[in-house]
C-alpha cells in the first residue's frame, strides 16, 4: 500500500442536500436507481437496479455479506428509577457485549440495570475506548435458549440516526438472504436485492458466494482525525469458509471477476486475501482501513449505496475507482436527483 500521508478527512467532504437522504425504502428492493461507473475511463450510465443482471458476465461470483441485523437497541431503567437506553455494538464472548449506554455518566463498572421489564439484565463490567462500556447479560436460560431470543421480544432495530421516519416493515432492514445474527447495522448494498433478481442472476450462470461480517457503528463513525492516516477503524467479527474460498478462487481461474455487494464484503475478501488474490479460509475480527493509495487484491468490482461526506466508506470507493472519478459520480448523483445513504439507490463500480 502506497500510503499518502497528506490525505485529510476534509479531501472527501461534498455538499448533500438534505432532501436527498433516503428515509423509506422503495418497493419493490430492485426499483432503486443504478448508477453505473468505469472506473477506468470514469464514463456513466443510469440504470435501474434491476438492470445489474445485463451487466453481469456468466463466469462472475457476488460475493454478499449474509449477516443479520439484530434488535440491538434495548429500553430499562437504572436503580434510581432513571430510563436508560442500551445499544448493543459487538459480541466479545458468550453474553458479553461492548455497548453505548444513554445516559452513560452513571453507568459506572459494578453497576447493574434491568432491561425490557425484567427479562434482561446487564452489569457494567469495564469502560473502554469512546466510553462505550463491556457488560455482561443475564436472562432465564431455561425460558429462552440464547440473549438474541430475548432481543427479539425486547428490541428494536438500531436505524441510522439519518433515518428519523419509522419503519413500519423491520425486515425492510434485512436483506432477503440474511440468516447469521450480529449486526448492529444492515450491510445496506444488499438491500436492493429480492430473491427473484438473485434467482435470474443465478440463471445466467453468476455464481453467489457468501461471506460473514458482523456490522458495528464504528464503520459509520465520523473520523475524527484531521489526517487520514491518524484514524483507527472499529474491529469487526468476520467469517469466510473454505467452500466460499474455492468456489471465489476457481472463478477467478475461469476469467471471473469478483464482484463484491457492499463495503463489507469488500473487506472481508481483502482481509481474507493473500498478496496474489488468493481466498483462503479465514475468521476473526478485521480493522482493515481501505483509503486511496490501497491495492486490491481479490476485489475487482462493487456493488454499493452512495455514503456519508467524510466516511471512511466514501474513502474506500475513492480508492477503487479514484478520488475524482467518485467524486464526479456524487455530483452528477446529486444533480440527478439520486436517493443517499442506506435506504438510497446504488452504484455499481466495475
Amino acid at each position: 500500500m502506497v500510503v499518502n500521508t497528506d490525505l485529510r478527512v476534509s479531501d472527501f467532504f461534498y455538499d448533500l442536500p438534505p432532501e436527498l437522504i433516503a428515509q423509506t425504502p422503495l418497493e419493490p428492493r430492485d426499483s432503486s436507481r443504478l448508477l453505473l461507473l468505469d472506473k477506468t475511463t470514469g464514463e456513466i450510465e443510469h440504470k435501474i437496479f434491476k438492470d445489474i443482471v445485463d451487466f453481469l458476465h456468466p463466469e462472475d461470483v457476488l460475493v454478499i455479506n449474509n449477516s443479520r441485523v439484530i434488535p440491538a437497541r434495548i429500553y430499562g431503567k437504572r436503580a434510581g428509577g432513571g430510563a436508560l437506553e442500551i445499544l448493543l455494538l459487538k459480541c466479545k464472548e458468550l453474553d458479553t457485549w461492548e455497548v453505548l449506554t444513554r445516559p452513560g455518566r452513571k453507568m459506572k463498572p459494578g453497576t447493574t440495570v434491568t432491561l425490557g421489564e425484567g427479562k434482561l439484565t446487564a452489569t457494567v463490567l469495564e469502560i473502554v475506548e469512546d466510553g462505550n462500556r463491556i457488560v455482561k447479560f443475564d436472562y432465564d436460560r431455561e425460558k429462552y435458549s440464547n440473549i438474541y431470543a430475548v432481543l427479539h421480544e425486547i428490541g428494536t432495530m438500531p436505524l441510522p440516526p439519518y433515518i428519523t421516519e419509522k419503519l413500519e416493515n423491520q425486515e425492510r432492514y434485512q436483506t432477503v438472504y440474511s440468516k447469521t445474527e450480529g449486526s448492529a447495522a444492515a450491510p445496506t448494498a444488499g438491500l436492493h436485492f429480492t430473491k427473484e433478481l438473485l434467482a435470474r442472476i443465478k440463471e445466467k450462470g453468476v455464481a453467489v458466494a457468501e461471506v460473514t461480517l458482523n456490522v458495528g457503528l464504528g464503520t459509520f463513525r465520523p473520523v475524527k482525525a484531521e489526517k487520514i492516516t491518524d484514524h483507527i477503524m472499529h474491529s469487526e467479527y468476520y467469517e469466510i469458509s473454505r467452500e466460499t474460498a474455492e468456489l471465489i478462487n476457481s472463478r477467478r481461474k475461469a476469467g471471473g471477476r469478483i464482484i463484491a455487494v457492499g463495503t463489507t464484503s469488500c473487506r472481508v475478501l481483502e482481509s481474507a486475501s493473500l498478496e496474489d488474490g488468493t481466498l483462503i479460509e479465514k475468521s476473526g475480527d478485521t480493522s482493515i482501513f481501505i483509503y486511496p493509495g490501497y491495492r486490491f487484491k481479490a476485489l475487482d468490482a462493487l456493488i454499493t449505496n452512495f455514503h456519508l461526506p467524510e466516511s471512511t466508506l466514501l474513502m474506500l470507493v475513492s480508492a477503487l475507482a479514484g478520488k475524482e472519478n467518485i467524486f464526479n459520480a456524487y455530483e452528477t448523483a446529486v444533480r440527478e436527483k439520486y436517493r443517499f445513504f442506506s435506504f438510497g439507490d446504488a452504484m455499481f463500480i466495475n
